[in-house]
């Protein structure tokens, strides 16, 4: 529930379509589906079915969040953020915590860092200067 929060906010304070509910869910649903197959795993049992299970099915979610409109596409990032929590998730499955941890906190970084680093690029590319210098031509 932490890692799938704290992504979660991030997502949510952004007003992105899958926010801290939608995050924690799958999150935690993840890891109930991993320990379960891991739990009632036997002799004959593989419990690393049950993830490719999850992944064709957290495919599917994450393909509900993507968007087409006027040839642009939105909801890219979401499935990809809905697809990295239920990674997470798993790890959490499999009693992997700290590595979990330490995603979910990568994952938040990734999104603010990389948004960042788009903007400046933005600014680059329209000519604004950090100095205030509004010259075109480059010359002094």
């Amino acid at each position: 529930m932490l890692c799938g929060g704290v992504v979660g906010f991030e997502r949510q304070i952004r007003g992105k379509p899958a926010g801290i509910r939608t995050n924690i869910l799958i999150c935690l649903g993840t890891a109930i589906f991993v320990q379960l197959g891991a739990t009632f795993g036997g002799m004959n049992t593989d419990p690393t079915r049950v993830l490719g299970q999850l992944v064709t099915g957290i495919g599917f979610l994450g393909a509900g969040v993507i968007i087409a409109r006027g040839g642009h596409v939105k909801g890219v990032t979401s499935a990809a953020v809905i697809w990295t929590l239920a990674g997470i998730g798993a790890m959490i499955g499999f009693g992997r915590f700290a590595p979990a941890i330490a995603l979910a906190v990568v994952t938040v970084g990734i999104l603010t860092g990389i948004e960042l680093l788009e903007a400046g690029v933005r600014r680059l590319r329209s000519g604004e200067h950090a100095h205030g210098d509004n010259s075109t031509s480059g010359e002094e």
